[in-house]
């Protein structure tokens, strides 16, 4: 019983982020608010929150293609951050915040 007490455990005690990614997501969202797709963006992010996994799937699924636009270092490391809930409710919380200081125009 006691290997079952964590099977169906929602945290699994994700990592910390490193510098490196923790610079990828400041890029993308400063480029999300700088394009002014930060509602899009939120409610995109918001509204597929139970199914980042799979969204960080396909982006695999798609890698061979996203590459040639991409630079493939940082495709790679957006793949396995989404894989984890803190790093897109990082992500959330920056675009909020790059939200927060652009005046309304």
């Amino acid at each position: 019983m006691k290997g079952w007490r964590h099977a169906f455990a929602l945290d699994r005690g994700d990592p910390p982020l490193k510098e490196d990614e923790e610079r990828l997501l400041d890029r993308l969202a400063q480029a999300l608010v700088r394009r002014r797709l930060s509602a899009p963006a939120l409610l995109f992010l918001e509204s597929l929150r139970p199914l980042h996994f799979i969204g960080s799937q396909a982006l695999i699924f798609f890698a061979p293609f996203a590459k040639a636009l991409v630079e493939g270092k940082d495709y790679d490391t957006l793949t396995s951050l989404l894989e984890r809930r803190m790093a897109v409710d990082s992500l959330l919380r920056r675009i909020e915040g790059l939200e927060a200081e652009v005046p309304d125009a």
